[in-house]
């Protein structure tokens, strides 16, 4: 095995450097020394493989076999982080094309072939998803997150932003899009989190918002916070499934939950979508996607961080909506917005790496920088965005343009100093 994965370096690593140091004690250095983009031989980076076991994991399932040797510490950075190595890694791979790793590109085709059977989720299994994920303890949230625990990709308009300027911005970004321009406008908000965005809102645009989630942890943490500011009267939050919603609003958002849907189920998500919009309605899913056409979800991300997730491709989402009798009214890719969100959080997880390590143990606290970094790298180097999709019923209910967007940016932005704690 390690001949094979001496082949597949050799032939992957173009630019930056990589030392590997095998079991038996030998070293073999890959590349140019140099970082992606230009840089000096400070840049090259080593790890250290402990088994003979480690090796032939990585190479039979490289998506897999490296993020689970970095947890069990079987593979080991030496004088450089993980995010270093990853970086080398992704970098190349983009560079070289997924058919220099003929195992890779071969488990995306299988994966292909069964991931409507791996995305088979039912509001049973959907609960269970999101309690793997999202029913960790809040401490660990508060340790990495903004103050208002947004967990979705950031808006950075001028690119120097705070994170919670980012996270505010990106609040605003998105009411603008649903064009609150009258008070009391009613607003389901599938997938509430910690209710920062329902609670922004209500407070700042007189909105009436209905939150509903199937995170237990998240559903007491968004009532707290609605009676802590006095907006229970504004706001209510419910432990409900999408499909079970049947009462109708002025406006939909969802933030961050369409990749928890799965593909099976696109048609039956817009369907709700219809269903809850009024017929004059503003609706708008912000999501991760990916640019290069249909995929599938990381083997080691769907095992270890999101079961039964997925990151669609633009085409994926616009058959359903077709479909369902919606009108895609607006449509804006935000391009390297998470990659700077996921930097931010990455280095807040590494400022409280103790804490959290208190809270799990080491193995998590691996597990969460791996995935951290590597969810960084694939919008910095990979096909990764997110799509932020505008949906009516009808073709009046948004404007023409989209100058109200920028209009009600810019008014938001007057105030970005009164960043809600």
């Amino acid at each position: 095995m390690r001949q094979i994965f001496d082949r597949l370096l050799t032939r992957i690593i173009r630019q930056g450097g990589l030392t590997v140091i095998w079991p038996n004690g030998t070293q073999t250095s890959y590349g140019t020394a140099k970082r992606p983009g230009g840089g000096s031989v400070d840049g090259a980076c080593t790890i250290q493989i402990t088994d003979d076991k480690t090796v032939r994991a990585i190479v039979m399932n490289p998506g897999l076999g490296v993020g689970e040797a970095y947890m069990d510490q079987t593979l080991v950075p030496q004088g450089c982080s993980i995010y270093q190595v990853l970086e080398v890694l992704l970098s190349n791979l983009q560079l070289a094309g997924m058919g220099a790793v003929p195992m890779m590109q071969g488990r995306m085709v299988l994966g292909t072939m069964v991931r409507r059977l791996r995305q088979l989720n039912s509001a049973v299994k959907s609960r269970r998803n999101v309690a793997h994920h999202y029913d960790l303890s809040g401490r660990l949230y508060s340790l990495f997150l903004d103050r208002d625990r947004q967990y979705s990709c950031a808006y950075f308009p001028k690119g120097d932003e705070t994170l919670e300027e980012a996270q505010l911005a990106k609040k605003h970004h998105i009411a603008a899009k649903l064009k609150l321009d009258r008070p009391d406008l009613t607003v389901l908000d599938i997938g509430c989190g910690w209710g920062g965005m329902a609670l922004t809102l209500a407070r700042d645009y007189g909105a009436r918002v209905t939150g509903i989630t199937l995170s237990t942890e998240q559903l007491a943490e968004a009532r707290a916070r609605a009676e802590a500011e006095g907006l229970s009267d504004r706001v209510r939050f419910e432990l409900m499934d999408y499909r079970s919603m049947n009462e109708s609003f002025d406006r939909v958002v969802s933030v961050g939950m369409f990749e928890h849907v799965g593909i099976n189920h696109y048609a039956a998500f817009f369907k709700v979508v219809k269903r809850a919009l009024k017929p004059d309605g503003v609706a708008l899913i912000h999501t991760i996607g990916r640019t290069d056409g249909p995929g599938t979800t990381n083997a080691w991300i769907a095992k270890y961080i999101f079961p039964g997730g997925y990151s669609p491709a633009l085409s994926e989402m616009m058959l359903p909506i077709e479909r369902s009798g919606l009108i895609a009214t607006d449509v804006e890719v935000l391009r390297l917005h998470y990659a700077e969100t996921l930097r931010h959080w990455r280095r807040r997880f590494a400022a409280n790496r103790d804490a959290i390590q208190a809270l799990y143990d080491e193995r998590f606290c691996r597990m969460f920088e791996f995935y951290l970094a590597g969810s960084e790298l694939a919008f910095r180097y990979q096909e990764h965005v997110n799509f932020q999709v505008q949906l009516t019923r009808q073709q009046t209910a948004a404007p023409l343009t989209r100058d109200y967007i920028t209009d009600t940016d810019r008014e938001m932005a007057k105030t970005k100093n009164n960043v809600h704690a």
